[in-house]
């Protein structure tokens, strides 16, 4: 499916698009050599060539020399007016793109199917403190590759949870810098979300990227436009949205409820996404698109599900785990490891100390409370010029400026 494609023909989309794009780079570069524009246009050099003779056939490019074994080489005036007629037409002069059908193809062909047992999600989780009951849960949900809503108090690990739902795979898939859309110009490679890999095969179609399965973090950023479609009106061509992106991978929705986009809103655009695994994304110019939906979303939140959608959509959720409070054994081994890795030296009470007042001042035992605890700790050693440890008297300290803001003052 991913190896190059031998003949310009075989590229899977019209071939006026190559040429329209093989004579606006030239434009916007002056002079070119044939590896040079292979590398943009990210084709084969075996198949620039080709185009190369074809454009030199019709009398639209002039040979300027030679630059070592490559040809150098410019638009002929005739050239340059055909490239300014496309430029009217769209100004996008990126990497040839692949076919919404190739595209459609990958993404069915690359769905997630390595295996999740308990080893590999101890794996995951080898530096979080979790009990058996949540693993039991967790990883039946993975397996069934459905979405989750991870629910719960704050401070209970729920977005250290989803952060570490990326490591289980180990994988490559293949992502397209671009998709062609009816002549349209879909940008899909993102280097703030694809990390590239060395494990292209040698013979790959240059037209994508080989990376780790995405993983896609948004919070409280999230608007409804990173949901659609965003035309961008310098060149005309189209960014994907953010699932789209995440194709393949895992898209976490933090602090769910907390966004600009109602809950209601964001559901109700998922719902048929969700339950069907295609979505339909919308132009400008009116033009409507389904696009595969193989996307691993978790919701993260501290509100109730129940609070946040209905039934229909709850049902389309399989997976609904409760992250709570965590017993006094998980909690002394999360300041054991903090303490082993802060090297610390504490007082032998000092950790029975700071599990009581977190159970006395906060009313339960989060997950959360050994690391602001102890960052609290660290920064009155830092204000005294000492060297931080874990004593009964600072942890009172930065217990009191920790807890104390949760209180109500008489008078407020």
């Amino acid at each position: 499916m991913f190896s190059s494609p031998a003949a310009i023909e075989n590229l899977g989309i019209p071939e006026i698009l190559v040429h329209d794009l093989f004579l606006k780079h030239v434009s916007l570069a002056g002079t070119c050599t044939m590896r040079s524009i292979a590398g943009t246009l990210k084709l084969s050099v075996d198949l620039i060539h080709t185009v190369f003779h074809r454009m030199k056939s019709q009398q639209l490019i002039e040979v300027k020399g030679m630059v070592g074994d490559d040809y150098s080489f410019s638009l002929s005036p005739a050239g340059k007016n055909a490239a300014q007629e496309r430029m009217r037409v769209s100004r996008y002069a990126g990497p040839v793109p692949v076919s919404l059908a190739q595209y459609e193809s990958a993404v069915r062909a690359q769905i997630a199917r390595f295996p999740i047992n308990r080893k590999t999600l101890c794996e995951a989780y080898r530096d979080l403190t979790l009990g058996s009951e949540l693993l039991d849960q967790l990883g039946p949900a993975l397996v069934s590759r459905r979405s989750m809503f991870l629910f719960g108090p704050s401070g209970t690990g729920k977005s250290s949870l989803a952060e570490r739902l990326f490591r289980i795979s180990h994988d490559s898939v293949a992502v397209p810098y671009t998709i062609e859309v009816d002549g349209n110009m879909v940008v899909m490679f993102d280097p703030s979300v694809h990390t590239r890999t060395d494990s292209a095969p040698p013979d790959h179609d240059p037209r994508w990227v080989f990376c780790s399965r995405p993983s896609i973090i948004v919070g409280g950023e999230l608007v409804p436009g990173m949901l659609e479609l965003q035309r961008d009106p310098e060149t005309g061509s189209y960014v994907a949205p953010m699932h789209m992106k995440a194709n393949n991978g895992v898209f976490v929705i933090d602090d769910f409820g907390r966004q600009m986009i109602s809950p209601r809103d964001l559901l109700n655009r998922w719902i048929v996404p969700l339950d069907r695994r295609l979505d339909y994304l919308s132009m400008s110019n009116g033009l409507k698109f389904a696009i595969p939906f193989e996307v691993f979303v978790v919701f993260s939140t501290n509100l109730n599900p129940t609070e946040l959608a209905d039934e229909a959509f709850l049902r389309r959720i399989p997976n609904k785990i409760l992250v709570d409070a965590i017993p006094p054994q998980a909690f002394d081994e999360i300041v054991r490891r903090r303490l082993e890795s802060m090297g610390w030296p504490a007082e032998p009470e000092a950790a029975v100390h700071l599990r009581e007042l977190c159970k006395e001042r906060g009313g339960d035992l989060r997950p959360c409370y050994p690391r602001d605890v102890f960052r609290i700790i660290e920064s009155i050693a830092l204000f005294e010029e000492r060297t931080p440890a874990l004593s009964v008297m600072d942890i009172d300290r930065a217990g009191e400026l920790y807890f104390g803001r949760l209180a109500t003052a008489s008078g407020l």
